[in-house]
């Protein structure tokens, strides 16, 4: 089966989509399916780093857009990238023969990408599947980056809801998500639930401080309270912080951010205005080494904005589950997450501005001590290998977009 990706970010970006899609990408491939992609040539974080225009990985042709590339520093410029990539993504679908395809799948970033999947793939007989991870304009009202009832957002919700309608498969993340694109106009059959997995080679086996990325980092004995990922605008990280200023003077903690996006300026002048030496930033790590970077952690943080539940689906809980370590989430409830929290016990729970819950929590955890931290972590593998294990998730994904493997 000819099977055609759409997607802004593939290998051997560390996007989280790129990482997954990539993972699932192979496996297609391996299943006897043949396998296109068509991205852009920039990195997502960096686009002044270029990728070659055309290249195979894992049995997968890549194909690389030209595009804008002005990176994230504004809006503005985030607007323009995504408006010329879909420019050329259109124009080469437009011009692309009827036989290039017989399942298109699409991706929710940026937002026009899968509506111009849909909408050819409707013209031209292909299959179209719709990956849905964070939806639009629900996420940028939310985060006040649009007004509810704006032409833009009438726009976008208009294009969405075509696709949903249209789509012949519609993979959710959660339950809440499913529930959401329903409302929108997918059809109920043609809606299947999924978690992504985490992504990574391997789980670290070592004792705490013995970690690779623990030691190279001086991190000693200090308890590391984590957040690693994507900054992003949906992701408020303003609770933390706080929480963080007001342990300034206890020696025992120290947080640590990871990653890029618009809110790591945000991060960094935080720790700057007020002195936070014991606030450490670090960029993206490879994949290759990040089950080593994650479980140098001793508290993992997740978290959601409030009203977001249902258009977004912050996966690096499961990462944190995998690696046995627990979890702080703070964002709103109900959530996956705090159904994931009810069903491992000893994790940690806030909602946004309650710093003294956060702070008391963090007590709470220090005083529990590493056999604590450990009894809550077990609980949390445990339950990750049962549940999230990509062995089990990507053959599930595959059967989703391609149906039954060639020959079988």
């Amino acid at each position: 089966m000819r099977i055609l990706i759409l997607s802004q970010v593939y290998w051997p970006d560390t996007a989280s989509t790129a990482q997954h899609l990539a993972d699932l990408g192979a496996a297609l491939a391996k299943a006897g399916h043949e396998v296109q992609v068509l991205a852009s040539r920039n990195d997502y974080e960096n686009p002044a780093r270029r990728y070659p225009a055309e290249e195979n990985h894992a049995g997968v042709k890549i194909s690389r857009l030209r595009h804008t590339g002005l990176g994230k520093g504004a809006v503005w410029r985030r607007v323009l990238d995504f408006g010329t990539f879909n420019l050329v993504l259109g124009w080469r679908l437009l011009w692309s023969g009827r036989g290039e395809a017989e399942v298109v799948l699409g991706m929710t970033s940026p937002p026009l990408v899968s509506f111009l999947g849909a909408l050819v793939s409707r013209w031209k007989g292909w299959r179209f599947c719709y990956w849905a991870m964070d939806l639009q304009p629900e996420l940028a009202i939310q985060a006040g980056m649009l007004r509810e009832g704006s032409l833009a957002a009438r726009l976008l919700e208009g294009m969405g809801n075509a696709v949903f309608h249209r789509a012949d498969r519609v993979v959710a993340l959660d339950q809440f998500m499913a529930d959401h694109v329903r409302s929108r106009g997918a059809r109920p059959e043609t809606v299947a639930v999924l978690p992504v997995w985490p992504v990574m080679p391997e789980a670290w086996q070592g004792s705490r401080l013995a970690n690779p990325f623990r030691l190279a980092q001086g991190f000693g004995d200090r308890i590391v309270v984590m957040y690693s990922g994507n900054h992003a605008v949906v992701h408020p990280l303003d609770t933390l912080l706080e929480a963080a200023r007001q342990l300034r003077d206890d020696p025992r903690f120290l947080f640590v951010f990871i990653g890029g996006g618009v809110r790591s300026a945000d991060v960094r002048a935080f720790r700057e205005a007020h002195g936070l030496k014991h606030v450490v930033q670090l960029p993206y790590q490879p994949r290759e080494v990040i089950h080593e970077s994650l479980a140098a952690a001793d508290l993992h943080v997740v978290v959601m904005g409030d009203g977001q539940v249902g258009y977004t689906h912050p996966n690096k809980v499961y990462g944190a589950m995998f690696l046995g370590r627990p979890f702080l989430y703070l964002g709103p409830d109900p959530s996956h997450i705090t159904i994931l929290a009810e069903a491992c016990p000893g994790n940690l729970r806030a909602g946004h501005g309650d710093v003294p819950a956060v702070l008391q929590g963090l007590r709470e955890f220090e005083a529990a001590g590493p056999a604590g931290w450990e009894e809550v972590g077990q609980r949390n593998a445990a339950y990750a290998r049962e549940h999230f294990h990509a062995d089990q998730l990507i053959p599930r994904m595959v059967e989703l977009v391609a149906g039954k493997a060639p020959n079988n």
